[in-house]
């Protein structure tokens, strides 16, 4: 299926990686099933295809990839129509039934996850290896919630008077949008949209126009494992027409739920649409997540956190460290290890190359940002220890900063690249000041050997989230989710399904005591 050339793109990276110059003028076939390139919409089990198409990108090169059909207000209330549809049927299945068709999802994902993990690498730029890796966590929600469908239980709850029985129910919401991000295209819909189809819920899914090809993928082998038509739609859009098309999604009076992983920005606009109706809304936002290393931590497990939890993605998650906080003690020594651990470990270059461990960043907007805030924070007084430097295209090479301050864009704004800007503080209650002064709170992390500042530090950060001598959070049995602006709701674990669900009351009376 399809080649994509290189040979358009400059060797900007020969400087980086010896020998790239020769990689770049390489032919990547993207070797897939032609049944999981889809560049159609899905809706209501048909491949549909739009009155015009959108053009989707290698990050890396900007070369061509596909056109896929751009969706409007039009498809949007159709795919509507069709869940609104299944979900009459959908919801009388049994949890066994439900729990059964997404266990087959999950073995399909497994048995597709070369091709799964190629067509991510393609449009969202990152190495193979964490793109394989990210097929498996999103299996992992489709296996998880398979087997939580079964586990949604109601309450018998003793009642004052003995003529009645109160009983709690717990019910599908109904159609629910789910609206994503390009991050991790395969992920974040499994995360939500297997939460949903274990409840008994409909959806339709709005990728994000830079990464769709994930989408539609995971619409095919969604069919194939069994799962009614109507019960998954993907209604894929351009940048131009998202607004519109999200309107739609947030406004239609059939849809009774909305999720949406995004900017705060775009989350805030979401609200207002859905605020119409009265609909449940689930709502993962940005963050600023902190880095603090305290005196007392193990430097090289602190050293280590950092790495992963800084340029996983090259930066580009929503739990990414955005302000290290590191103790004057030992602050010029964890700056002089990680630096080196950045030498030794970072590799820029396309994804599919093997050595690659950094991509490209999604796009010039993206690579502009953090290079806007790497100029604004040298003028302020910072030092570039590494990196530094914004390459053609949307590479970044991947930066350290010292002598950075509280009042510089890179502690104030959430960054998605691989910027490293490291404060140094020098007493718990000043970390923990600097950490709590964000309107976000996502993700944080903490090193340390301290029991008691480790209990200490872990009830006062104002995050969802904490990451206690650990870089990497997310895992499909923990609940995923933040405090203060960054969101409403939690996806994952026994919690992610209550999203998904109301509560109804009982009162069954009359009895004979």
């Amino acid at each position: 299926m399809g080649l994509f050339s290189l040979s358009r793109s400059r060797c900007f990276l020969s400087q980086l990686v010896p020998g790239l110059s020769a990689l770049l003028h390489r032919q990547y076939s993207l070797s897939i099933s032609s049944d999981l390139f889809r560049t159609q919409c899905f809706i209501g089990g048909r491949w549909v295809s739009a009155p015009s198409s959108f053009t989707v990108l290698d990050p890396a090169t900007g070369t061509e990839i596909a056109h896929v059909s751009d969706c409007g207000p039009g498809e949007a209330e159709e795919a509507i129509g069709a869940a609104h549809t299944a979900f009459q049927s959908w919801k009388q299945h049994s949890a066994k039934e439900r729990s059964v068709l997404l266990r087959n999802w999950y073995d399909l994902l497994i048995q597709n996850k070369e091709d799964l993990a190629k067509l991510i690498t393609a449009e969202c730029g990152k190495p193979m290896k964490e793109a394989l890796g990210e097929v498996v966590y999103s299996a992992s929600f489709l296996e998880w919630f398979s087997e939580e469908a079964r586990r949604v239980y109601g309450d018998i709850v003793p009642s004052s008077a003995k003529n009645r029985k109160i009983l709690v129910l717990k019910q599908p919401v109904g159609v629910c949008s789910i609206i994503t991000p390009w991050n991790f295209p395969s992920a974040m819909i499994t995360r939500k949209v297997g939460a949903a189809l274990a409840a008994g819920c409909t959806v339709v899914v709005k990728p994000a126009e830079d990464t769709p090809l994930s989408a539609l993928a995971l619409a095919e082998l969604a069919a194939r494992a069994g799962i009614p038509a109507g019960v998954f739609n993907v209604v894929p859009c351009s940048r131009e027409k998202t607004p519109t098309v999200g309107e739609v999604l947030c406004t239609d009076p059939r849809v009774g739920k909305i999720s949406f992983t995004g900017s705060t920005a775009t989350g805030k606009i979401l609200l207002r649409h859905a605020a119409g109706t009265v609909k449940r809304v689930s709502m993962e936002l940005g963050g600023l997540a902190p880095f603090i290393v305290f005196d007392s931590a193990d430097l090289d497990q602190a050293v280590a956190g950092a790495i992963v939890s800084k340029f996983r993605n090259s930066g580009q998650t929503c739990v990414c460290s955005n302000q290290f906080l590191v103790q004057s003690k030992i602050h010029d020594e964890f700056l002089e290890k990680l630096g080196r651990a950045m030498d030794r470990e970072l590799r820029l270059g396309h994804g599919f190359e093997e050595q690659t461990t950094q991509g490209p960043l999604i796009n010039v907007r993206a690579a502009e940002k953090v290079e806007k805030q790497i100029e604004d924070a040298v003028t302020h007084g910072a030092r570039v220890l590494r990196g530094g430097k914004r390459l053609e295209g949307s590479f970044m090479e991947p930066t350290l900063l010292s002598s950075v301050t509280t009042d510089m864009l890179c502690v104030k704004e959430e960054t998605f690249g691989p910027l490293v800007p490291v404060i140094k503080f020098n007493t718990e209650e000043e970390a923990i000041t600097i950490a709590n002064s964000a309107s976000v709170g996502l993700a944080g992390y903490f090193y340390s050997r301290d029991i008691s500042q480790i209990w200490r530090v872990a009830e006062h950060l104002e995050v969802g989230m904490v990451g206690v001598n650990e870089g990497l959070l997310s895992a499909p049995e923990a609940p995923f989710g933040g405090v203060k602006q960054s969101g409403l709701g939690r996806e994952g674990s026994k919690y992610g399904i209550d999203e998904y669900m109301d509560v109804k009351y009982m009162c069954f009376g009359g009895l004979s005591a």
